[in-house]
C-alpha cells in the first residue's frame, strides 16, 4: 500500500518478516483447513491411503496460496486523506473524506478501512470497500466533532485487506497522518466603539510621516518625481534649493489582549470552566477587533507575545489580518495553564510605550497582583478588563448571589486605576459585557466631561 504518495507502506521490512507477517494473518477459517490437511496428510501417511494425502494436501495448500496471493498484491492500494476544514471552533463539525485508488492491474477483494482518531473526537470509524476494479477509486467519509480545543492527529489510516475464501486477513497501516485543530469558540461581538478611542482607520487616528527613503528632517529636498504641490517654499527660500513637504499616512491603531493564564488563578476544568471562557472571550476579541482594522497581538502572563512579528509583538504591515489571525488561534487552540504566579513579565512588555487600547481576560487577584495590573493601565490609551469571579464559577448560581467581597475589591482598585473593569460570574454571555463596558466607559467619560466644566 501507498499513503497519499509517500511511498510503500512498510516496504523497507524484510522479506522473512513479511512471509511471517503475512502467516500471522490466517483467520480461523484458514487455520483449521490448514491444521486439517496437516491432520489428512498424517494420516494418509500412517494409513497408507493416497486419495486421503491428495485432500490432506489441498486443504493445507489453499489457506496458504491465499496468503501468499494476499502478500503479493499488499502494496497495490494507494489512499489519502482530506481534512474540510482543518481548523473548527470547538463545538463544530469536521468531515474527513477518504479515497482509496487501486493502482494494480487486478481487481481488490473485500477491504476494510479503519482510522485512528483520538477518543474525544467520536467511535473509530470503519468503512467495508466492495470489490475496486483496476484503476478504480472509491471515497468515503465521516464527521468528527469535540467540545474541547486542542491539535488533534487523524490516521494513520489502516487498511485490512481479504481473501474471497476468508482464509487470510492482513492489516496494513499507511505512513501519512493529518492534524486537525480545534480551536476557542468565537462569539459575534457588536461594533460598539469604546470612548476615547480611534477605530482601526476610523476618525481620530494616528498620524505618522511617510519616509520616501532613508531618515531625514522635515521638510527634505526635492527628489525626481514628486508633485509639485507639495513643494515647500519657505524652506525652498532658506536653503536655496527646492523643498517639499513629507506626506502623512494614517497609522493602524494597536489593541493588545492579555489573557491570564495562571494556574493559581483559575479552578475548574471542561468545557464549561472559567479557564475556557476566558480563552474564548480573548479569541472573540482578537477576531472583532482584527475585523475592524486594528493591529492586534496576544499577550499573556509569561510575556510572550503573538504573532510576535518585530521587537513590538505586532502584526506588521508584511502579514496579512488572516495569517495573524490564524496564528493567534492555533496559539489559542493549545494554551494551557502556566506555572507562574505573577503577571510582571506582561507588565514589563507594557510599560514599553503607549501600546493604544488594551483589553485584559483575568483569573483570581491577589493585592500584589492586582497593583500590577493597575499599574499596566498607565501608558495605555484604554483599557478594559473582564475579572472572573473564581467562587461564582466552581460554586451553583444560587449560592452565590453577587460578587464576593474580595472579587469586589480588585473591580474597585482596578476602577480606580482607570480601568473600566467588567466582572464576569458563570455562565455570562461575552456580547453583554462587552456592552455593559462600552456603557461603563462612556458613562465615566461623560462624568469626567462635567466635572471638568463645573
Amino acid at each position: 500500500m501507498s499513503a497519499g504518495g509517500a511511498g510503500p507502506a512498510e516496504a523497507d521490512r524484510g522479506e522473512h518478516s513479511g512471509v511471517r507477517t503475512a502467516l500471522a494473518g490466517l483467520t480461523t477459517r484458514g487455520r483449521s483447513f490448514l491444521a486439517a490437511g496437516i491432520a489428512a496428510a498424517i494420516c494418509a501417511y500412517v494409513l497408507g491411503q493416497s486419495d486421503l494425502l491428495r485432500v490432506g494436501l489441498l486443504l493445507a495448500a489453499l489457506p496458504l496460496i491465499c496468503v501468499t496471493v494476499l502478500y503479493r498484491t499488499r502494496y497495490r492500494v494507494a489512499g489519502s486523506r482530506r481534512l474540510s476544514p482543518s481548523r473548527v471552533p470547538a463545538g463544530s463539525e469536521a468531515r474527513v473524506h477518504l479515497r482509496m485508488d487501486n493502482v494494480s492491474r487486478l481487481p481488490t477483494g473485500l477491504l476494510m478501512l479503519q482510522d485512528r482518531v483520538p477518543y474525544v473526537l467520536g467511535p473509530r470509524p470503519r468503512f467495508v470497500l466492495d470489490r475496486v476494479e483496476p484503476g478504480g477509486r472509491r471515497e468515503v467519509s465521516y464527521r468528527v466533532r469535540s467540545d474541547l480545543r486542542g491539535r488533534y492527529p487523524l490516521g494513520p489510516l489502516q487498511l485490512r485487506l481479504t481473501d474471497p475464501f476468508g482464509m487470510c486477513e492482513l492489516t496494513r497501516a499507511f505512513s501519512t497522518f493529518d492534524t486537525l485543530t480545534v480551536i476557542p469558540r468565537v462569539e459575534p461581538l457588536p461594533p460598539v466603539r469604546f470612548s476615547g478611542e480611534a477605530k482601526g482607520y476610523g476618525d481620530g487616528r494616528q498620524r505618522s510621516l511617510a519616509l520616501a527613503g532613508e531618515d531625514d528632517v522635515i521638510p527634505r529636498e526635492y527628489r525626481y518625481g514628486d508633485d509639485l504641490r507639495r513643494v515647500h517654499w519657505r524652506s525652498t527660500a532658506r536653503y536655496g534649493e527646492l523643498m517639499v513637504r513629507r506626506e502623512e499616512q494614517p497609522q493602524r491603531s494597536r489593541c493588545t489582549v492579555l489573557l491570564d493564564t495562571r494556574g493559581i488563578a483559575f479552578e475548574g476544568a471542561g468545557p464549561d470552566s472559567a479557564f475556557e471562557w476566558a480563552v474564548s472571550g480573548t479569541a472573540s476579541t482578537l477576531v472583532h477587533m482584527l475585523e475592524r482594522g486594528f493591529s492586534v497581538r496576544l499577550l499573556t502572563d509569561t510575556g510572550s507575545t503573538v504573532p510576535g512579528e518585530g521587537g513590538d509583538g505586532f502584526a506588521g504591515a508584511s502579514q496579512e489580518a488572516a495569517d495573524a489571525a490564524g496564528l493567534m488561534m492555533d496559539t489559542l487552540a493549545v494554551i494551557d495553564h502556566s506555572d507562574g504566579t505573577g503577571l510582571s513579565r506582561a507588565y514589563d512588555v507594557l510599560r514599553g510605550g503607549n501600546e493604544g487600547l488594551l483589553v485584559a481576560f483575568l483569573g483570581d487577584l491577589d493585592d500584589e497582583q492586582a497593583a500590577v495590573v493597575a499599574k499596566m493601565r498607565q501608558r495605555s490609551g484604554g483599557a478594559i478588563a473582564f475579572l472572573l469571579d473564581g467562587e461564582a464559577w466552581i460554586r451553583e448560581p444560587a449560592d452565590v448571589p453577587g460578587p464576593t467581597n474580595r472579587h469586589g475589591e480588585r473591580l474597585r482598585m482596578l476602577r480606580e486605576a482607570g480601568w473600566t473593569a467588567v466582572s464576569v460570574p458563570r455562565g455570562a454571555s461575552l456580547d453583554e459585557l462587552w456592552r455593559q463596558a462600552d456603557r461603563e466607559r462612556t458613562g465615566v467619560a461623560a462624568l469626567s466631561g462635567r466635572e471638568a466644566l463645573s
